[in-house]
């Protein structure tokens, strides 16, 4: 493959994992963290009609999302769940930022290589979350699904992010830290590397990725 453009998720990826985040909060709480990602969150592995993928593709507000949530909380027997606390624990991994998978995207485009951020977001979050690292620097092209209506892992985004990039799927790799997203971006006919959920696994990734952008 002619590589030509590196497409990356941004939470998991630039900062710790949500999940790891969310798995966090469950034990503080008592919980299994199993179930309370799939009352949250919904399946990673598709898109679905769960409040948080409609939130993510800018389908509802986080208040209407946090109501929505709620309910699924005390329907699944898990009580009261407030979709603010683990926002709040997930905000606390945006501290951590991995300047290994920075330095990956500086080397990418120090060779010519496209960049882009395709991430699942919620709108209300842009103003937080794009200050954390510089984009404009970084990035040829930002994909936030809350804009754009479509959401990881439904192959639509991948191939949208390619279009924006004037990039072929199959010259393209995207970096993500859940699976799903990954075989996500597979379907849509890119490359795909999964960075796991932990710094150490991070820092395998990004040695491949740097090996797979300097033998381009």
């Amino acid at each position: 493959m002619t590589l030509r453009a590196v497409l990356f998720d941004f939470g998991g990826v630039f900062i710790d994992s949500p999940f790891d985040a969310t798995d966090r909060y469950a034990r503080r709480v008592g919980l299994e963290a199993d179930q309370l990602t799939d009352v949250i969150f919904g399946s990673y592995e598709r898109d679905t009609d769960h409040p948080w993928h409609r939130l993510e593709r800018g389908e509802l507000t986080v208040d209407e999302a946090r109501e929505q949530i709620a309910v699924a909380g005390e329907v699944a027997g898990l009580g009261p769940i407030d979709l603010y606390e683990v926002l709040a624990e997930l905000g606390g991994a945006s501290r951590n930022v991995r300047d290994h998978m920075v330095d990956v995207v500086r080397t990418a485009r120090g060779r010519g290589i496209a960049t882009s951020v395709v991430t699942n977001n919620v709108a209300e979050f842009g103003e937080f979350w794009r200050k954390i690292i510089p984009l404009d620097e970084l990035f040829d092209d930002v994909v936030d699904s809350s804009a754009v209506g479509v959401r990881k892992p439904d192959a639509a985004i991948f191939s949208l992010a390619c279009e924006r990039l004037s990039v072929e799927p199959g010259a393209a790799l995207f970096v993500d830290d859940h699976p799903g997203n990954v075989a996500g971006a597979e379907a849509a006919g890119l490359d795909a590397i999964c960075c796991g959920f932990t710094v150490e696994e991070s820092v395998v990734a990004a040695d491949r990725l740097t090996q797979l952008i300097t033998s381009t």
